[in-house]
């Protein structure tokens, strides 16, 4: 089958185009995410072009041959992972930048575009486009589209499908498709465009996004961060901030082994009893962001904070904030993290991250937070020594613990990772059997073969 399809692409496609080396196809054979399954590819085909994403579906899915598309890599929860026989599609050479425009404040970029890039590039136009993943500086646009990614100020601005007003899609059987518009408005037909938001490409692949933009200026960010002596106590800040009616621009939860861990690894003093940081942005200008920013450093000091610090020079902020970008990657180097990327209501934080200290502890295993607080997106990072089987059993069931205690709470399973593969059981308990059956109607009306990404996104049926 390998070499089957590998010359049936190279019949279409460009030599250097098609690759079945086995490093490559080991490379790509899976995204970030531990301990979801993989095989390695039959082989990889790196697009430059619309066409060869055109020539590459077609011919896979005359083949019947599963496609994989993918951005970076960088997922969390196996959505990039390839099945055996599989051919991974790469949109990662796919950079253009290919309009801006300025007066109707909207960009067309390719899907390997990389967030940060992107950010970068419209503001030098005095445009901003809001969604600011964690993994902002590597992940790819048609990546962030895939999983409808969130980031640091989605509770303020939103997530990635609140800023995307069209896609170019090649759909299952190589045909393609423009959807959404490049108006303000609009509302002809069914939302295609947000169908495919979040759709991990299990319904087409996405080679263009076009992207809504908001102006650079008209902003004035100051910083707030309290350390507090314990988990909770930092819950119950972030639930007082949402009890006062503020919308912080970013609001951010970090505790004491991520704080620990990105401490030693870029040699930065913590407080004495520092159990857990919140960072919280607010961006309203002149007096009113003065104001605003007092009441949430008072919060944080009604609920134990101390060390309460106010900010507002950029790049101290940049510094403060550092510190949660840099969380996940620090403890990827000390050991394996399985990560959990569960959402529950904003008054169920304190409680939610009480449950998960009592999880760790009843399991025998770390498990550090980082956490998009402000919107109540959590992520518990199971840490497990490499080669240790048993501990890895114990994180395991320590993730499907967290994933029902979450459930309980009225929560969901994933606000930005994405299903993937590492989900699929939490989604299908957490969805009816009527709403799962529309899933599968909707994958049956798009991708009747299943050659797109099957078994990722939801629990389907193979035919």
């Amino acid at each position: 089958m390998t070499t089957n399809i590998a010359e049936a692409l190279r019949a279409v496609l460009a030599p250097e185009v098609v690759h079945v080396d086995d490093a490559v196809r080991e490379k790509y054979a899976h995204d970030d995410a531990e301990w979801a399954p993989y095989e390695p590819a039959a082989a990889v085909v790196f697009a430059r072009t619309l066409d060869d994403v055109v020539a590459c579906v077609r011919t896979c899915h005359d083949a019947k041959v599963p496609i994989v598309p993918r951005g970076a890599g960088s997922g969390l929860s196996g959505g990039a992972n390839a099945t055996a026989g599989s051919v991974v599609l790469s949109l990662e050479k796919m950079t253009r930048v290919l309009e801006v425009n300025v007066e109707e404040r909207y960009a067309v970029v390719e899907a390997g575009v990389i967030n940060d890039d992107l950010r970068r590039h419209v503001a030098a136009y005095g445009l901003w486009y809001p969604p600011d993943p964690a993994s902002m500086s590597i992940s790819t646009i048609g990546g962030n589209v895939a999983t409808n990614a969130g980031g640091l100020c989605c509770v303020k601005y939103g997530v990635t499908r609140d800023y995307v007003l069209g896609v170019t899609v090649v759909l299952a059987d190589g045909s393609v498709a423009k959807l959404g518009r490049t108006t303000a408005k609009g509302v002809t037909g069914y939302d295609l465009t947000a169908l495919m938001v979040g759709s991990e490409g299990t319904l087409g692949v996405v080679v263009d996004v076009t992207v809504k933009l908001l102006p650079l200026a008209g902003r004035e960010e100051r910083a707030i961060i309290g350390y507090f002596g314990s988990l909770t106590a930092a819950g119950t800040a972030v639930a007082a901030v949402t009890a006062a009616g503020i919308i912080p621009s970013a609001l951010e939860l970090i505790d004491r082994i991520c704080l620990s861990s990105v401490a030693a690894w870029q040699g930065w003093d913590l407080p004495q009893n520092a159990n857990a940081l919140l960072l919280a942005k607010v961006d309203e200008p002149g007096a009113a962001g003065e104001v605003l920013a007092d009441r949430v450093a008072s919060l944080f000091a009604d609920a134990g904070g101390f060390e309460v610090e106010r900010a507002t020079d950029p790049e101290e902020i940049d510094r403060l904030f550092l510190a949660r970008r840099l969380a996940y990657p620090s403890l990827e180097r000390l050991s394996p993290v399985l990560t959990e990327d569960v959402v529950v209501p904003r008054g169920a934080v304190p409680e939610m991250l009480g449950r998960i200290e009592r999880i760790a502890a009843a399991n025998d295993v770390t498990i550090a937070n980082i956490a998009h607080a402000g919107d109540g997106n959590l992520h518990p990072l199971i840490l497990t020594p490499d080669g240790d089987d048993a501990a890895k059993d114990r994180a395991r069931v320590a993730f499907d613990q967290i994933v029902e205690a979450c459930s309980e709470l009225g929560g969901t399973v994933t606000g930005e990772h994405g299903v993937g593969l590492l989900k699929l059981p939490g989604m299908a308990k957490e969805l009816t059997p009527v709403v799962l059956g529309m899933h599968a109607a909707v994958k049956a009306a798009l991708d009747p073969d299943h050659v797109l990404n099957p078994g990722k996104a939801f629990p389907e049926v193979q035919p």
